[in-house]
């Protein structure tokens, strides 16, 4: 499901070029563009389903809540229309959610805004990376995992947007068939442009009812963007407009242009997640972009020891990285499990790893730390993976 994704699904842009802002936007007439149907889509609308406009603040999700609702005026849809957004706490932008609010009111429609109940965005990065250190300690993974979300892991947006969108519209709306509308655009990227005007969205399937994702403006042009959002009158979010920002997304994100970070710690309001975000790069020795670290985009943002922190984990960072490459892929384990057993001269390996990755990261790493206790470890995984797949026969 693509719900609310317009906010963190743009695709990482390369330093060395600089993505299109607010102040680059085309010139001359500004035409408003018209959505997209296809057969799945009209048969919902005909019958009336429930109409989710996902609104993240930012101008593409901002034009298709304008140029969906104006369609469904136009066929006479009378069933339940709503817009939703999926607020992720503290890495949110401050003029998300008040942009969402003027759209609402614009538009005349309820805004229904839902969040992760075990919290926002940076504390699923921060309670990840305790999870990560204790699965390390009882060799329940064999490397050390990051805690941010990736490119291709995207958990930002699959367990705070997805997921928490999804189980509010089914408790909002139960027994009703839900289309999900998303500002998803072909121009933005090669992935996006290979994506379905609509797709079965089985999160939003249940017996007897059908669910939907809408990529209503998928055919928009930029200038459409612009042209929908300027013939409704409407202001777009100041990252725009007064920090030239290309896109609106988590005040940081992890596929943020260098130009868009720079954007963000522009705004004075972004500087308390800035350190949040720093912080843990400090904490877990990894970047919060692969091999680029958040830390070097506003260095004068941080104290005297945030700074010899960075350092210092920038140093761990290599030593960490030098200790794992030395251990075999085989090694590895396969959706959490052992697959082979280590030789008596891997499991020596794989124990001396694990002391040096702990002494460069600086974690309390006291078990698995000797050739017979991996062994020990990696039968009993062995052993409790049969066990599991016996049970499921």
């Amino acid at each position: 499901m693509n719900a609310c994704s317009a906010m963190c699904s743009g695709m990482a842009t390369d330093s060395a070029v600089r993505p299109l802002t607010y102040f680059d936007r085309p010139g001359g007439t500004k035409t408003r563009g018209e959505v997209v149907l296809t057969d799945d889509v009209q048969r919902l609308l005909n019958a009336n389903c429930v109409v989710a406009l996902a609104v993240s603040g930012g101008k593409d999700s901002q034009a298709m809540a304008i140029a969906a609702s104006r369609h469904l005026d136009r066929i006479g849809h009378t069933g339940p229309r709503v817009l939703i957004h999926a607020d992720l706490g503290s890495v949110e932008w401050k003029d998300s959610l008040p942009c969402c609010e003027r759209l609402a009111m614009h538009l005349g429609l309820e805004l229904i805004t839902v969040r992760r109940p075990a919290g926002g965005l940076m504390e699923r990065w921060q309670g990840r990376w305790e999870n990560n250190v204790k699965r390390y300690r009882e060799l329940s993974c064999v490397k050390l995992i990051l805690p941010w979300s990736t490119p291709s892991m995207r958990f930002c947006t699959s367990e705070l947007k997805v997921d928490v969108i999804t189980r509010a519209l089914k408790k909002r709306f139960p027994g009703q068939q839900i289309l999900n509308v998303s500002g998803i655009r072909r121009q933005e990227s090669t992935a996006r442009s290979r994506m379905p005007i609509s797709s079965l969205e089985k999160k939003l399937t249940r017996k007897g009812l059908e669910g939907y994702t809408w990529n209503a403006i998928i055919e928009f042009q930029l200038e459409q963007v612009f042209g929908t959002i300027d013939d409704a009158g409407l202001a777009l979010h100041e990252a725009y407009t007064r920090y030239k920002s290309s896109r609106v997304s988590c005040r940081y994100c992890i596929m943020g242009s260098i130009a868009d970070l720079n954007a963000s710690v522009a705004c004075e309001d972004n500087h308390a997640a800035y350190v949040d975000v720093v912080t843990l790069e400090a904490d877990s020795t990894f970047a919060f972009q692969g091999n680029r670290w958040l830390a070097d985009v506003a260095p004068h943002l941080l104290s005297d020891d945030l700074r010899r922190r960075v350092a210092r984990a920038k140093e761990a960072a290599i030593e960490r990285q030098r200790a794992e490459e030395q251990v075999s892929k085989h090694l590895l384990y396969t959706k959490g499990w052992p697959t082979t057993m280590p030789t008596r001269a891997e499991a020596e390996l794989l124990a001396r790893v694990r002391r040096e990755v702990a002494a460069a990261v600086g974690l309390d790493v006291a078990d698995y730390v000797t050739a017979d206790s991996v062994v020990e470890r990696y039968a009993q995984l062995m052993d409790l993976q049969r066990v599991k797949l016996q049970a499921v026969r």
